[in-house]
């Protein structure tokens, strides 16, 4: 695995808090636990485009208004789901 930003090869797997705004605008919430990679080289911390796209597509599909201010990733991906997928991502 390498560094999305400087491609080095000196990278680890790391759980952290995220701040995420709902796809309605109307607020933020905390996403505790998520995945992501940090870079001892460079120093960036960051989710790879996957785990973003799962956060992204899972607050689409789920009723955002039942969310607390907190919440971990797993719980948030364990949501029911309003509809089975979205249904507007044609890749």
């Amino acid at each position: 695995m390498k560094c999305d930003w400087c491609e080095s090869e000196n990278v680890s797997q790391v759980s952290k808090t995220v701040y995420w705004e709902l796809p309605d605008g109307t607020r933020a919430i905390e996403i505790g636990e998520t995945p992501g990679i940090k870079c001892s080289s460079c120093g960036m911390e960051y989710q790879t485009e996957g785990v973003i796209e799962e956060i992204e597509e899972q607050l689409l599909l789920i009723d955002t208004t039942k969310l607390h201010k907190q919440i971990t990733y797993k719980d948030l991906m364990a949501q029911p789901r309003l509809l089975k997928r979205n249904y507007f991502k044609f890749d």
